[in-house]
């Protein structure tokens, strides 16, 4: 275990690396119902049980493959936000797309991805970005984390101003709501959340070994009498999975083509290009994994091929673009160095099969503080970009910023990379003497970003 893994070579322990991959597990479990929520019968309209199958599946053997050969605390999943996309581009269809279709479109996508990580373009980036933006895009990626945890924690809520009609669009303008606290007295889910954020500061404080975790679990049980843990599902629930109704297969490949989707396949690569670059590169940081610069970018390539593979995978067994995660910095907050802890989290989400009911209990009060604690230890890095250069200063800013914000992780990469660009070539003009040089890469990807925003626009 320990030769496989490198564990001493990473600083780490078997003890240390489980409970690290369970940490991540737990912040990422929500998937697994939040998935059927969006691709299931009430969403896109693939059977419920098929869409379980293939997200505790495929999130195992894809996360597993990671840690298994690349060696990286990095966790897979469905990505959301993607799965939302595929939801409405089948809703929105009017019958011409089917969900077997959008699962053709996400399979190409992803031999799109392995053309890409083959060719080693996707590795070029890692070079091409600048090291301000790298660091950029973790301090981002901590915030975005943030976010995700204060929604889920309703500490974050959003409020309608009167006279809104609200089914009247799906994007409201900026004068109709406001972004304002939730009422932690009287709602017991953000009370229940608050109090896990506060128990797990102070273990963090008190430095106590496997602290999200400890505070997750607490949080859970202390959920009970406050009636946020419902437990009642545990009565009479089957602990054995349903292979009834699965979508393993029923992709429509030749159909993806026929309805002349490539704008789909288009968004679908662009959006999983950036988030999992950002994510990678995030992730790796904290864990220490670029310290090396060649070492680094050589596993974080692998990585990039594991990815790639995933996304097809995916659509096989019958879901949307499987991506990396997020939540996998949750496990290297816990110390997670190898992937032992994504072989951990990999094999939890396969018996998720066998414990569907028990990991239905957690309440997102209980895991959504853990992100949160997370957006604190990456935000640390943010003291390392040269703020007083505003010309790497202005991309960065823009680059964290934009990832909360907006929602998106590719949407902060664009703006960084785009203004890093563009301040570059008037600097240049201006002071020729003075030049900042700038990776050929940059300069596709800016132009390719731009006529995506143009011809495709926002989603």
């Amino acid at each position: 275990m320990d030769r496989y893994f490198r564990l001493k070579e990473n600083g780490t322990t078997v003890r240390t690396e489980i409970i690290a991959g369970l940490t991540t597990f737990m912040t990422m479990a929500y998937i697994l119902f939040v998935n059927t929520l969006f691709l299931g019968e009430n969403g896109a309209g693939i059977p419920n049980e098929g869409v379980f199958f293939a997200t505790a599946v495929g999130a195992g053997l894809v996360t597993l493959a990671m840690g298994l050969f690349v060696n990286i605390p990095v966790a897979l999943a469905p990505g959301m936000g993607l799965n939302a996309y595929f939801m409405t581009v089948v809703l929105t269809s009017n019958g011409a797309i089917t969900w077997q279709t959008a699962l053709g479109a996400v399979f190409l996508s992803g031999i799109v991805f392995i053309i890409l990580t083959v060719t080693k373009v996707r590795q070029m980036l890692l070079r091409a970005v600048p090291h301000n933006l790298k660091i950029a895009i973790t301090v981002g990626i901590g915030l975005f984390i943030t976010i995700i945890g204060a929604k889920l924690a309703n500490i974050m809520m959003v409020s309608v101003n009167p006279g809104t009609d609200v089914n009247a669009t799906p994007v409201l303008n900026s004068n109709q709501f406001n972004i304002v606290m939730g009422d932690f007295i009287h709602n017991k889910d953000t009370g229940l959340a608050l109090i896990a954020l506060i128990l797990i500061a102070v273990l963090m404080v008190l430095r106590v070994k496997g602290a999200l975790l400890i505070g997750i679990v607490a949080a859970t049980i202390i959920g009970i009498p406050m009636g946020v843990t419902n437990v009642s599902g545990l009565s009479g629930a089957s602990w054995l999975p349903s292979f009834d109704n699965l979508a393993v297969g029923k992709l429509d490949i030749m159909g993806a083509f026929g309805v002349g989707i490539i704008e789909i396949i288009l968004i679908f690569t662009f959006v999983e290009l950036f988030d999992t670059f950002g994510t990678l590169v995030g992730t790796a940081s904290r864990a220490g994994i670029l310290k090396d610069k060649e070492k680094g970018e050589k596993k974080v390539g692998k990585a990039m091929l594991v990815d790639a593979a995933g996304v097809s995978t995916g659509a096989l067994l019958g879901t949307s673009t499987i991506t990396a995660y997020v939540e996998s910095a949750s496990g290297v907050a816990e110390g997670g160095r190898t992937g032992l802890t994504a072989v951990t989290t990999g094999v939890l989400f396969i018996l998720a099969l066998f414990i569907a009911p028990l990991a239905l209990i957690v309440p997102s009060a209980a895991t959504a503080p853990a992100l949160i604690i997370v957006g604190v230890l990456m935000m640390s890095q943010v003291k390392e970009i040269e703020w007083d250069n505003f010309f790497e200063a202005f991309p960065a800013f823009l680059t964290i910023v934009m990832m909360p914000f907006t929602n998106s992780i590719a949407n902060g990469i664009s703006f960084g990379v785009v203004s890093y660009t563009l301040l570059a070539i008037i600097s240049n003009l201006v002071f020729p003497k003075r030049r900042v040089p700038v990776h050929w890469l940059l300069w596709v990807i800016s132009i390719l970003i731009v006529i995506r925003y143009m011809f495709l626009g926002v989603h």
